[in-house]
């Protein structure tokens, strides 16, 4: 595994949000059953979610936590000097999603905006970029974006994926401060997972097409289209064995901690049965292993900051303390980064309301209408 660190970087803040629909675990038992539903929250500490209905996109997640991030800090839109927007659910095949959210913010010409397609391991990655952005003079102030509408590709008859994934939005603004300490990260990939978690239709390798669409029954029993998520969840937890756990040991070696030192081990928020077991194998204190899964579900690269903002902090602020980080899954990919950080600007959590919010995007002309899908057309009205 790759070890780096950059210095003199401050967790400014951190904002996240949220559509206001909640679905329910056991919404859903008359689809699968309420016993098996049961079963599933049980193991996966999932009883409710945020689901974004059809028209409210990855970008507007996070516009929202970013615009609540920059009212808690008083920052000057002007001086940020690049938006990283990590993500696997952008608005458009092109342009990035974030050249939009940067025109969308209004901010600065001379700020620079760009995606990286990455899911569950994308936050901790997206630290890796933005520090080291900073560190190398690139930048003095980053607004790293952090969100997934991670409902919107399941087929909705996979009992084995639908009951998982939520949809959130988040914003981290990472600022240089001499005085701050240093953030170290430690991260690797194995591609020859790739397939462990994968949707194989929709790029230019399997286009999107009928073909694409045709629902087949998996291996597991499970109905999907090549357009949906695919996920062998023995795999991916025998990824947790043979490659999580290394990492976190890895982690604390590398920045000379022991797990009974840190304040709170924040992991991708997978599933409860896989968390308690790499809290255990670590010997990391599950009080110490904060876990947002309840109420939000799995919601892929929002899931660490999400956690932070729900969990950890306590009248606006994240404490300080020292904190590891770490995500893995989807790659099959995996990064860490423990800080240990003064106390962290964690406004409260945005929840969007959606009815209003789709009222403001779709209020458009009848000629920007005809671009829209013909159901948002219908629903929302034409003049």
């Amino acid at each position: 595994m790759r070890r780096t660190q950059a210095r003199g970087i401050r967790l400014h803040a951190i904002a996240s949000a949220v559509p206001d629909k909640v679905v329910s675990t056991m919404d859903v038992a008359d689809v699968f059953g309420a016993a098996e539903m049961e079963k599933i929250a049980a193991t996966t500490g999932i009883r409710e979610r945020r689901v974004a209905p059809e028209g409210i996109c990855t970008s507007d997640l996070c516009l929202a936590a970013a615009e609540a991030a920059l009212k808690a800090t008083g920052v000057d839109r002007d001086s940020i000097d690049a938006l990283i927007l990590v993500t696997q659910t952008p608005d458009y095949l092109l342009p990035a999603t974030a050249c939009s959210l940067h025109g969308r913010m209004g901010l600065s010409a001379a700020c620079a905006a760009f995606d990286v397609n990455l899911g569950c391991s994308g936050y901790t990655y997206g630290l890796w970029l933005a520090a080291h952005l900073i560190a190398g003079g690139g930048a003095s102030r980053v607004l790293l974006l952090a969100g997934e509408t991670s409902s919107r590709p399941v087929n909705p008859l996979d009992r084995s994926a639908r009951p998982l994934f939520g949809d959130a939005g988040t914003a981290t603004i990472l600022d240089a401060d001499a005085a701050a300490g240093e953030i170290r990260f430690v991260f690797g990939t194995d591609g020859s997972g790739q397939n462990d978690l994968f949707i194989p239709a929709g790029g230019f390798r399997l286009p999107h097409g009928a073909a694409a669409c045709e629902t087949r029954l998996g291996e597991d029993g499970n109905p999907r289209r090549l357009i949906d998520l695919h996920m062998d969840g023995s795999a991916v937890f025998v990824f947790t064995l043979d490659r999580v756990v290394p990492l976190l040991k890895d982690a604390l070696q590398d920045a000379s901690w022991t797990a009974e030192s840190i304040d709170a081990a924040v992991f991708h928020q997978a599933n409860e049965f896989m968390l308690k077991h790499i809290a255990k194998a670590v010997k990391i204190p599950w009080d110490k292993v904060p876990c947002s899964l309840p109420g939000f579900g799995n919601t892929s690269s929002a899931s660490i900051p999400l956690t932070m903002t729900t969990e950890l902090a306590r009248g606006g602020r994240i404490p300080a303390g020292k904190l590891l980080l770490a995500g893995f899954g989807v790659g099959l990919s995996w990064c860490s980064a423990t800080i240990d950080t003064p106390a962290i600007i964690a406004p409260p959590l945005v929840e969007i309301d959606t009815d209003e919010l789709l009222r403001s995007l779709y209020d458009v002309s009848l000629e920007s209408r005809s671009h829209l899908p013909q159901s948002l057309r219908t629903s929302h009205g034409t003049r």
